[in-house]
């Protein structure tokens, strides 16, 4: 960030100013102040005006449009798959805008007679927005956030009426013409809405409820019943695993002097990465028979990772969304504490409708505390091989996993948001 913040003195500003946008609030220097001001002037500095629309009439139907760039990212549309396939198309017309063709998706969507897939890529901002605009919506929901920077154009041209952010936003947008925010309030408690140009609107429970429709590999038992020692993972991808989260787990390695780490992910695919990472940890004590980083892999064998693997760590201030789902999915407990931010509360959120309270921490010292623990604990391998061999039935019947009642909730929402509609 700060090499960010000195190149924006250079003859061309704006993709430093950019790269500050997407990531602050994965800064642990920054907080909810920074992240609404460092926002919000890239988005007065390089975005276009809104374009002026003709109104367009009601239908019987409220039209809601969807837009991702990542529809065939099974594992990453989760929660996208489970609020749409419930969807009352009695009552709302759904549209789908994405960057990816309808034959990409190979998992999770259900489509129906009168949903509307309309193929955008390739069409620039103007072009996607008038084609949004043609399709006369109620509602645009913005999937993408800034996981999708380039589009963030398209929705400055305000092709409809009303825009909200849900899934992949995780902080204020800074841009105005985002309506509403869709969050829970765990992440987004009432003490916070000052920090956000958008009004925030929440859902009960969680507000990433999920369903996984995918093949994912069978439960196992935890390997601290052969190993009689503990291994804590994280497959988190490493833009998350800063200086300071690396600290705190070396923290947890030598108070726990038995245990050991896994890292999994495409970063570690490097010789020089690994060499690079293992030498962070080399400075804190950690040596290398401690650690095992490992690389890419086809996404059913990047989860059975999981099955080497007795105890997640969260990242933070950037935790887990869909490496926290995965994770509960294949059994593990995931650690994690109560951040400053929405973005380092996400896995607070998931994890309390999971009934997973125990494992969320107030803060750091009592993540290590709670860590070490169940690292040198006699009764860990015992109480993990319980909570494993019954977490994935017992996630089907948590709010966490109860998607009908999840899209009763947003449709609530969207009515809320068109106050006149019957």
């Amino acid at each position: 960030m700060a090499l960010f913040r000195e190149a924006l003195s250079a003859s061309n500003p704006e993709l430093p100013q950019t790269a500050i946008a997407i990531v602050g609030p994965a800064s642990p220097a920054n907080n909810n102040q920074t992240i609404l001001d460092e926002r919000r002037a890239w988005a007065r500095r390089f975005l276009p005006a809104s374009k002026p629309r003709p109104p367009h009439s009601r239908g019987p139907k409220i039209r809601i449009g969807y837009i991702s760039s990542f529809f065939a990212s099974d594992n990453w549309m989760k929660p996208v798959w489970a609020l749409i396939n419930r969807h009352d198309r009695s009552q709302f017309e759904i549209h789908l805008f994405s960057d990816d063709a309808a034959s990409e998706i190979k998992h999770g969507y259900r489509p129906e007679a009168s949903d509307q897939f309309h193929h955008i890529h390739g069409l620039d901002a103007e072009a996607a927005a008038d084609h949004i605009a043609a399709a006369e919506l109620d509602i645009l929901i913005d999937l993408n956030g800034y996981s999708a920077s380039p589009r963030l154009r398209l929705l400055a041209l305000k092709p409809t009426p009303i825009i909200a952010a849900w899934f992949n936003m995780y902080a204020t947008s800074g841009m105005a013409c985002y309506d509403y925010l869709i969050g829970d309030a765990t992440v987004i408690p009432p003490s916070e809405e000052e920090f956000y140009c958008e009004k925030i609107l929440r859902v009960p429970g969680t507000y990433l409820t999920f369903d996984v429709a995918y093949p994912v590999p069978p439960l196992v038992e935890p390997p601290c019943l052969k190993n009689h020692a503990i291994t804590f993972g994280c497959l988190a991808p490493q833009h998350k695993i800063n200086p300071t989260v690396i600290e705190a787990w070396c923290r947890i390695l030598r108070q726990a002097p038995a245990s050991r780490l896994i890292l999994r992910n495409a970063i570690l695919d490097s010789p020089g990465n690994r060499k690079f990472v293992g030498a962070l940890f080399q400075e804190h004590g950690i040596h290398s028979e401690r650690l095992r980083l490992l690389g890419r892999a086809k996404h059913y064998e990047f989860l059975r990772t999981y099955d080497e693997i007795d105890i997640a760590l969260d990242t933070f201030p950037y935790n887990g969304g869909t490496t926290t789902t995965e994770a509960i999915w294949q059994g593990l407990p995931v650690i994690t504490f109560w951040g400053d931010r929405w973005v380092s509360r996400t896995s607070s959120s998931l994890l309390r409708a999971a009934n997973l309270d125990r494992f969320v921490t107030n803060n750091l010292d009592q993540y290590v505390s709670l860590a070490v623990e169940l690292g040198n604990s006699p009764e860990t391998p015992q109480l993990l091989a319980a909570l494993r061999r019954d977490l994935r039935a017992n996630l089907e019947k948590s709010a966490a996993c109860d998607a009908a009642s999840f899209a009763r909730n947003m449709e609530a929402l969207y009515r809320q948001m068109l106050p006149r509609h019957p």
